[in-house]
């Protein structure tokens, strides 16, 4: 491409040279996330991913689709793009993995004002560790430098996702009974959902909001911006591998709407999850929110995970192995509540 230049577009904006510069910048983060069926390279017009369907009755393919949000306004203020795609590859393969499929392949796309090449491969060596927490490949993405569209130094970040699953394993609601228990798996805090509130609350907006993002904060034992910059925790090794072990009924990632919108998603009608209050371990940061923003307890949950970034439906029968599993490996699961009869929907007693 060493011919490719045009003063007139540059004139306009456009720097088509800085897209190579970057392009060359990331492909040794994309060779980090390669797994065996990325059969291409970065340079093509398409991701080529050969899939393995070994072992699989009726092969499925699983997609999904999400983006960062306002969280990247975190990451334009601390000057950190290292971490959000991360959240970007977590918001996807954490919804893929819920119909206990395995991601196969990621795909990017970052638009921006003005590509800085360095902050494109800070991008995505963020995408690219995502990638490899969950098992992946990351096969391709678009840069698209688009001057006056977006405000200097900003940027948008969303991606998808491609997964396999065994359409004879996929979950069905209708399996879900009552009694059966829920299970809770920990996030790494606020994750990626919820930040519109988050930064009205603690005037993220205002002149001094670099200040306040650097104050430490007693505690959380870090300041405020290394607490909320915190990515996205990948659960899909923890899923695929428990899923091997106890039959998993339902799983739920637990995102934008929180308790309220997700866990019903997963539930058959006329059955409810009925969640002890008491029991959810809710991180300090999330105190921190509803004290200083006045927020009530229904507006919490129905906003942020609150320390749930996973819900997994098993039989009661079942929980104690699955508990036990999930300890093993790492994973600081508890019980969460049960499956009872009612409106569909969430009941925090």
């Amino acid at each position: 491409m060493k011919n490719s230049f045009s003063e007139k577009y540059k004139e306009s904006g456009v720097d088509v040279t800085a897209g190579y510069k970057a392009v060359d910048l990331i492909k040794k983060h994309v060779e980090r996330a390669r797994t065996d069926g990325f059969t291409g390279g970065l340079g093509g017009f398409g991701g080529v991913f050969t899939p393995d369907f070994s072992g699989l009755k009726e092969p499925a393919l699983v997609s999904g689709a999400d983006g960062v949000g306002t969280k990247l306004k975190l990451a334009f203020l601390l000057d950190k793009h290292d971490t959000v795609g991360i959240d970007c590859v977590a918001m996807c393969v954490n919804d893929v993995v819920c119909s206990f499929a395995a991601p196969l392949f990621f795909l990017d796309y970052i638009a921006c004002d003005k590509i800085t090449p360095q902050k494109i491969e800070a991008v995505v060596s963020g995408v690219a560790d995502g990638c490899v927490q969950a098992g992946c490949s990351l096969i391709g993405g678009e840069t698209a430098e688009m001057p006056s569209f977006y405000a200097n130094g900003e940027y948008d970040l969303a991606g998808f996702a491609v997964g396999l699953a065994d359409k004879t394993r996929l979950p069905e609601p209708s399996k879900i009974k009552e009694g059966d228990a829920i299970i809770a798996l920990p996030s790494s805090g606020v994750h990626s959902n919820g930040f519109s509130l988050i930064r009205k609350i603690f005037s993220l907006s205002s002149p001094d909001a670099l200040q306040r993002l650097g104050s430490r904060v007693d505690v959380l034992g870090k300041t405020l911006g290394e607490e909320l910059i915190t990515p996205t925790k990948i659960y899909v090794k923890t899923v695929l591998a428990l899923a091997k072990k106890v039959e998993i009924l339902g799983a739920a990632h637990i995102t934008g709407g929180g308790f309220y919108e997700n866990i019903p998603r997963v539930l058959p009608a006329g059955k409810q999850a009925l969640i002890q209050k008491s029991a959810v371990r809710t991180p300090p940061i999330f105190d921190l929110i509803a004290a200083e923003g006045g927020v009530s307890p229904r507006d919490m949950f129905n906003t942020f995970n609150m320390g749930v970034g996973m819900v997994l439906i098993v039989k009661e029968k079942d929980l104690e192995k699955a508990l036990d599993e999930l300890n093993q490996a790492g994973e600081a699961a508890y019980a969460l509540g049960t499956v009872t009869s009612g409106c569909q929907g969430v009941e925090l007693a």
